[in-house]
């Protein structure tokens, strides 16, 4: 009997062993039932953009070089200083040449010279004039030739002061060795320190910089753009301003000019572009502040969009599926108009209240008999 009970026991739990193997490789054949997300369109704003990438400059920029060599005497002024037109940079003491230096005073000694001889010439003869030994326009001569040589004494002695000093007594303050502004404006850089040798601007040298000064009232986006995009822009278009160093704000610019002609950047031809930057209320912008511009090609303001990644083509249509009961499905052409690469506008086929068909959601497991 017991061996008749452990016999039955057995086969149930073979027979239950077998169903359930059945049962768990049923279940595993079936198929997923899908999940559709939907979203619906919506009113906003599509903006067709360029991208260029560029900097922040003042549209006036001034290297203050000097008009003498020497050596640096006097700083008057410092980095973030204002300045007007005409306002005292720096001091230069001069090194003199000294080939100069010996021709100046060698022509000193020689006026000297010169007017001692004619001082002495018109002594005597301002007594035989008096007498009438001599007529009136022979003393002319003499007269004259004494005020020569007391010019030729005053200029000589300018000439070498000039060369000493750099100023002399009919110079007055109009020096070369003083440099000043030629603009108005922010002082950006003082590149010298007091003590350091300075090189004159002439035709074989450059010279050196004592102070760069910008006016940062009047700044532009010098940016550059791709060959592919250069076609489509125009002056006049607003450029949008990404800027680091500026949060939360977006800067405005106008486009005013598109070089003629490219460069080539790392195996790319580059055009160089020019943007009024509109002024920020309570906003410093710096010079040389890194910035990326939005160039707006076309706009629409508040027009129905969908994500274009939802539209399906067909024989040159354009298609939705729209959903007509949950997760039932219709197609449905659609015309669209502007597109920023994401959004895309929707003139018509849709409406607000529309769910379009998107991509699955989640998958459960059908159930048994549906």
């Amino acid at each position: 009997m017991l061996k008749k009970i452990l016999g039955i026991a057995a086969g149930l739990v073979v027979l239950a062993l077998f169903a359930g193997t059945v049962w768990f490789l049923w279940a595993k054949s079936q198929k997923a039932e899908t999940v559709w997300q939907t979203e619906s369109p919506k009113v906003a704003t599509i903006i067709k953009k360029a991208v260029s990438t560029g900097s922040v400059v003042p549209r006036q920029e001034v290297a203050i070089k000097p008009r003498v060599s020497g050596i640096v005497e006097e700083i008057h002024v410092e980095a973030g200083a204002k300045i007007r037109e005409g306002d005292l940079i720096a001091k230069i003491r001069l090194v003199p040449d000294m080939v100069r230096l010996n021709e100046a005073q060698s022509r000193v000694e020689k006026a000297k010279i010169a007017l001692d001889a004619a001082e002495k010439d018109h002594a005597r003869n301002v007594a035989l004039a008096r007498d009438g030994t001599i007529s009136a326009s022979a003393f002319q001569t003499y007269q004259t030739a004494l005020e020569n040589t007391r010019t030729e004494l005053r200029t000589a002695s300018d000439n070498l002061d000039l060369i000493q000093k750099g100023i002399s007594r009919t110079t007055g303050d109009a020096s070369n060795t003083l440099v000043r502004s030629t603009i108005a404006g922010t002082v950006l850089e003082v590149p010298v320190k007091v003590g350091n040798s300075v090189i004159e601007t002439n035709t074989f040298n450059e010279g050196t910089t004592i102070a760069t000064i910008a006016d940062m009232g009047d700044m532009i986006f010098l940016g550059k753009v791709d060959e592919s995009e250069v076609g489509k822009l125009k002056p006049g278009m607003t450029l949008l301003l990404t800027i680091g160093a500026v949060e939360g704000k977006k800067p405005e610019a106008t486009l005013e000019h598109i070089a003629p002609k490219g460069v080539e950047k790392e195996g790319a031809i580059q055009f160089e572009i020019k943007a009024a930057l509109k002024p920020i209320k309570d906003v410093v912008i710096r010079a040389n502040y890194s910035a990326n511009a939005d160039i707006v090609l076309d706009r629409r303001d508040d027009v129905l969009a969908l994500n274009e990644s939802l539209l399906a083509f067909e024989d040159g249509k354009k298609f939705v599926e729209v959903e007509t009961a949950p997760q039932k499905f219709e197609k449905r052409e659609v015309k669209t108009g502007l597109s920023d690469g994401i959004q895309v506008e929707i003139l018509s086929g849709l409406v607000e209240k529309d769910k379009v068909k998107g991509p699955p959601e989640k998958t459960e497991k059908a159930k048994s008999g549906s």
